[in-house]
């Protein structure tokens, strides 16, 4: 069938050392870095630091996991625009495997090195220093950032009770007006990261392919610290759509914000004698930073998503629930399957264990041919969906060819198909996108046709990921895992409107890709 247009120290905390291991190659000029943290079995109850009385000692940093651009605070401090460990010592991983400056990336020496951090970014403070700057017993001058004091569901880690937990995203608004950039690769990666942290490890071969797991701790805000209140919305508006359905209760606070934070902990009298400064303290803080995670070998060398070093680390830890199936990623698939109204079953997903062949194989293609640019050449679309259409009537009901043009569905439309598709199909560009609301399937998939040369890792790593195979598409011939080809960006016919396409041949790769799916064991 064929239808177009269808819609440690204070407070004693046993995640100190969950177990990270970070090697980090770096081809900038400074030198290449290995970071090491402990490594021991993720707890099985926790009790995060509660909100500063004014009778607590200031409570000293600690790491709870790390990667490259990724990393878990607690106990962590920010005063004058600075964010503080507070500690006796430095053993720490990097400053500049955390966090930079915050600037917009351009691939030039000197913006490179404009990225990197400064003392007035990060820096390290001790209790002796903290207590000289901002007070201590009942002098103090510290406020705790508070959120909403939750309890997680019974099935979650045991005698949890969770506040003040948060996101800062250091990324500029360059990347996080991009649909793809804010949900499948800043969003992916936090959550991945966030999963996986509170996550016990696991050997166990078959946690790879579960979709349940317990949840982790609900986040209750994200500081978007160098974004105004539009730099985080993309044009179409399913930045703030996805942010909404899968964190409805998530207080955000932006660039202006965060400026109003800094602005009360400035000295207003800097060369005269004043009170103690002030300044804030984050209980538990995730800091994302996507200049630090390119300075990471995975993200840097590898794939060039910064989602990839939060990712890889709790893999390699074992502590990423469900990675061959997205497994780590259902809660925030299934909040935004009910949001769009995606019908409960498929939601439930009672009828389709992981790792099973679907009842019907849903081809999804996406075409751009009514956008302005990164188009088929107009003969060959015509082919495709000749093809396609040919070889759903060889097949018969157990197949369905779905044929849409995103801009002209509701955003809850756009996610129910994706919702039912079982192969997704369509030229490199933002509609992909949609491929983190596919169900995990045996032959769940993303075919992505590229001018003839070029590559990119965007959905190629993002479907991986989430346990589905990638195709790579030049006219008549597809590359996959692990012969994709090199990542290129031929101009002008990369985003030009005359991309060739073979239609028979990317219906022989369908067909070809079921059927090897169907036999396998």
């Amino acid at each position: 069938m064929h239808y177009h247009n269808v819609p440690q120290q204070s407070y004693a905390h046993p995640l100190t050392r969950i177990s990270t291991l970070v090697s980090t190659e770096i081809e900038t000029q400074t030198e290449t870095s290995t970071v090491f943290l402990d490594a021991s079995p993720a707890p099985t109850s926790v009790d995060t630091p509660p909100p500063l009385a004014l009778n607590h000692e200031l409570p000293l940093t600690s790491i709870i996991s790390h990667a490259p651009g990724w990393t878990l605070f607690r106990n962590l401090y920010m005063s004058n625009g600075t964010l503080y460990i507070l500690s006796s010592n430095r053993s720490f991983p990097e400053i500049r495997l955390m966090t930079s400056t915050g600037l917009p990336a351009q691939n030039t020496p000197e913006n490179i090195a404009a990225r990197e951090p400064t003392t007035q970014n990060m820096d390290f403070i001790t209790p002796e220093q903290a207590r000289d700057r901002w007070g201590a017993g009942e002098k103090h001058r510290v406020l705790s950032v508070e959120g909403n004091t939750a309890s997680p569901p019974s099935n979650s880690i045991d005698s949890l009770t969770y506040n003040t937990i948060q996101l800062l995203f250091n990324d500029p608004s360059q990347f996080l007006r991009h649909y793809y950039h804010f949900v499948a690769e800043l969003f992916l990666g936090t959550w991945a990261f966030w999963h996986g942290a509170f996550s016990t490890p696991s050997s166990n071969p078959t946690s790879a392919f579960g979709l349940t797991h317990p949840p982790p701790p609900p986040i209750h805000r994200a500081i978007f610290a160098h974004s105004n209140a539009d730099g985080w919305r993309d044009d179409p508006g399913f930045n703030a759509y996805f942010l909404r359905a899968a964190f409805p209760s998530l207080t955000v606070e932006v660039q202006e914000d965060w400026a109003d934070r800094i602005a009360v902990t400035t000295p207003a009298h800097p060369n005269k004698e004043k009170e103690k400064d002030r300044a804030w303290h984050f209980p538990l803080v995730l800091l994302a930073d996507r200049s630090a995670a390119h300075r990471g070998a995975v993200c840097g060398s590898q794939t060039q998503r910064t989602a990839s070093e939060a990712w890889e680390a709790m893999r390699r830890a074992d502590q990423l629930m469900g990675h061959r199936v997205g497994g780590w990623w259902e809660p925030l698939r299934k909040a935004v399957w009910e949001f769009a109204g995606v019908p409960r079953g498929v939601v439930t997903g009672d009828s389709m264990p992981a790792l099973a062949m679907p009842e019907k194989v849903v081809i999804t293609y996406i075409s751009r041919q009514g956008v302005s640019r990164r188009k088929l050449k107009g003969k060959d679309h015509e082919g495709l969906v000749a093809a396609l259409e040919a070889l759903v009537a060889r097949k018969g009901d157990g197949w369905e060819l779905v044929v849409l043009q995103a801009e002209k569905l509701t955003k809850d439309e756009q996610v129910r198909a994706a919702a039912r598709t079982t192969i997704l199909l369509g030229v490199h560009g933002n509609g992909l996108t949609h491929l983190v609301f596919m169900k995990p399937t045996r032959a769940s998939a993303v075919i992505e046709l590229f001018y003839p040369g070029g590559f990119a890792h965007d959905y190629h790593w993002t479907s991986r990921a989430l346990g589905m195979d990638h195709y790579a598409v030049w006219d008549d011939k597809s590359y996959t895992y692990p012969d994709e080809p090199p990542v290129n960006y031929p101009e002008p016919g990369f985003q030009g409107n005359e991309i060739p396409v073979s239609g028979p041949a990317v219906a022989r790769l369908i067909e070809e890709h079921v059927e090897r799916k169907r036999t396998a064991v």
